[in-house]
């Protein structure tokens, strides 16, 4: 009963689990999904038109092109005259500063006081005509301005530009205007420059109210389109006409799509739309992998990554950064395909190629595009286990884009010459991103408690500390190590099985013998410390190398995954040779289970089933009083005939062809290892 009420909590939480991660996933997503409105059809200028007769179902005008509107109001513009007012005040404090210095410091310096009176008149006739800073004349003369509005009082008057001065200019006409009358080297002395001031000063207020009105005029439309009127046709090549008619429909069907109502309707659209994809994928996974459902680092993975690249896409889109197809999402199969199996990278590729296509103006296209780009990178990169795998998965995946998407240009353009250069940049920045896919791997690991055959391939390299301290410390136990990896490899290639996984759980299964190195058969050197101890206390001392590797492997931060071969090469066995030998020397009685049994679990996974033969089978292989095929045969044979009886395997799944084949493996590989050597001859004297 208590066991019926754990497994009902345990489907409980499961089920909510599930549920949680499924609304928040939906959730996040729809949340970023664009809701402005959306016309209901994609088109291009000179590309066929891929749907069914459109006809108007309301009056509207039509818009001109953005270029032909911009062209019409510049050059409206160019006649267009800003307002400058008159500041009479500085030329009359300027010409009645000039006179007073006339008749004070300058007296000595004028031939005569009518030279006083043709400067006064020049200074009038420029200032009359207008000074501006030099900064604002410049301005003027690059926005192709050709005259401006003077306001004199109450008067408004266009004052050609040409017709004006800078400061400088200004000073320069005074100088050479009357050379006649009025000698140069006589100006210069009286210092005339400090007379010419700026006396136009820029009116914004009145300016901006008249370009404003002036735009206010414009006409934007050019026609008007009936409600009824047939627009375009299935098949018909979208002209230049009709693509301003079809942009100024666009226009006006998003303008009647504003209400909260129709938002409202996006809004559900869009919840249904992701969360029937979802429900599909989630579908898969209760089909075809209900184990991810149990590990729920499997699941959050998963439902993380689709989320990502569809948040991303909908941002991207909706601040238009930058192209989509920049996106590396070939990145998304190539690590769900590293951490778990190549179907479920797939289905989880298509869940989010179809949810981010949605918000796109080509979703065809992309979506044809990015499944073929996913299914090249998942076939390419079958095992990750170095970095140059990820160069050339990279490279293939370039090819894939850059051909299905030139493939798409020689269908709708036919012309080599409206092939679009910019798009192949963009796919090559596309593969200059997957290639962060290596660092990204190990950030995955921690976040969600997996172990990539990359850091399989590191922690198998013999060098390191923990593997060296091994061979240095128990270097039989590290050769036995080394014998069943590659027993235990072979046997897991050839029934399908994690062949790096199985190898590397082999060389850190018995790492815990380090503790006790001498009370292990293959580390003895002629003395053998059990003798002076009890059958009892030799069997806790073995047993104890189960519980000393797992310390050693939490020490040195070992992945789970190796752990569990630790705690599992022996399961939850007897230590056969001190049991017997209690028993037979106490017939009739039966000790604690926990004195001569290991603490397990037994084997839950193929690769720990197959690690688990495979020590036995090599540990066993080394007592065999001759080597013949017999011999080897029957050693294999008896030795997992004799596990299977006992119950390991019932819990991993592993079938019984499955054993058939590793133990043929294991007799070709040991008849190999144990062949007969040729004597060579003596050479006679």
């Amino acid at each position: 009963m208590s066991s019926l009420y754990t497994k009902k909590a345990f489907s409980i939480r499961d089920l909510l689990y599930r549920v949680a991660i499924f609304v928040a996933t939906v959730a996040v997503i729809v949340y970023f999904m664009p809701r402005d409105g959306k016309f209901n059809y994609q088109f291009d200028i000179n590309k066929p038109w891929k749907y069914g007769q459109v006809m108007a179902t309301f009056d509207f005008p039509i818009y001109k092109a953005d270029e032909v509107v911009k062209r019409e109001q510049d050059s409206l513009l160019t006649h267009f005259q800003p307002y400058f007012e008159l500041n009479k005040r500085v030329s009359e404090e300027a010409i009645r500063q000039f006179k007073a210095d006339c008749i004070g410091r300058y007296r000595s310096l004028l031939p005569s006081m009518e030279y006083m009176r043709l400067i006064e008149k020049r200074l009038n006739e420029i200032y009359d005509r207008g000074i501006l800073t030099a900064k604002e004349l410049t301005q003027l003369r690059d926005d192709s301005i050709s005259a401006i509005r003077l306001i004199d009082d109450k008067l408004s008057i266009s004052r050609p530009v040409s017709q004006l001065y800078s400061e400088m200019e200004a000073y320069q006409q005074l100088l050479t205007a009357d050379t006649t009358r009025l000698k140069p080297e006589v100006l210069r002395r009286l210092g005339l420059n400090a007379y010419l001031n700026s006396n136009l000063s820029y009116d914004q207020k009145r300016t901006e109210s008249a370009r404003e009105e002036m735009l206010n005029n414009y006409s934007w439309a050019n026609g008007i389109v009936v409600s009824g009127q047939k627009i375009i046709d299935r098949g018909e090549i979208v002209s230049r006409e009709t693509y301003n008619i079809l942009l100024s429909y666009q226009k006006e069907s998003l303008k009647r799509q504003g209400s909260i109502t129709q938002k409202r309707f996006m809004l559900l659209g869009q919840v249904l739309f992701v969360s029937i994809l979802m429900i599909c994928f989630m579908l898969y996974l209760d089909l075809f992998r209900q184990d991810y459902y149990k590990r729920y680092g499997s699941l959050a993975l998963l439902f993380a990554l689709i989320m990502f690249y569809c948040v991303g896409t909908n941002i991207m889109i909706a601040n238009m950064f930058f192209n989509v197809y920049i996106i590396p999402y070939a990145m998304l199969p190539i690590i769900v395909r590293v951490f778990l199996d190549s179907r479920t990278a797939f289905m989880a590729h298509i869940i989010t190629i179809l949810i981010c296509s949605i918000s796109l103006r080509y979703p065809h296209e992309f979506i044809l595009t990015q499944l073929s780009a996913g299914l090249v990178a998942i076939f390419s990169l079958r095992e990750l286990s170095q970095r140059s795998q990820l160069f050339r998965t990279a490279f293939l995946t370039l090819l894939t884009y850059a051909a299905i998407y030139f493939a798409f240009e020689l269908i709708t353009e036919n012309d080599l010459n409206k092939i679009n250069g910019g798009m192949y940049i963009y796919l090559g920045i596309n593969a200059l991103f997957l290639l962060f896919t290596y660092p990204l791997l190990f950030l995955i690991e921690k976040a969600f408690g997996f172990t990539s055959n990359v850091t399989l391939v590191e922690l198998s390299n013999i060098n390191t500390p923990l593997l060296r301290q091994m061979s240095e410390t128990v270097p039989g136990t590290f050769q036995h190590s080394m014998q069943m990896a590659n027993l235990a490899a072979e046997a897991a290639n050839r029934i399908g099985a994690n062949s790096q996984l199985v190898r590397t759980g082999a060389l850190y299964h018995d790492i815990g013998k380090m503790e006790n190195p001498a009370f292990f058969t293959e580390n003895q050197s002629g003395v053998n410390p059990h003798k002076s101890l009890s059958y009892e206390q030799s069997a806790q001392v073995v047993i104890s190398h189960v519980t000393n590797g797992l310390k050693l492997a939490e020490k040195h931060n070992l992945p789970k995954v190796i752990r569990d071969f630790i705690s599992t090469h022996h399961g939850a066995g007897t230590t056969k040779y001190f049991y017997i030998s209690w028993k037979n020397e106490h017939s009739g009685e039966e000790p604690p289970k926990e004195m001569f049994h290991y603490p397990g679990p037994n084997p839950f996974t193929k690769e720990q089933a197959i690690l688990m033969m495979a020590d036995a089978v090599e540990a066993a292989s080394r007592s065999l009083p001759e080597y013949t095929e017999e011999s080897i045969n029957n050693l294999v044979e008896r030795i997992i005939d004799s596990q299977v009886g006992e119950g390991f395997f019932t819990l991993c799944p592993i079938t019984f062809k499955d054993i058939a084949t590793v133990k043929t493996v294991f007799k070709e590989k040991l008849r190999t290892i144990y062949h007969t050597r040729i004597s060579y001859p003596e050479l006679k004297k």
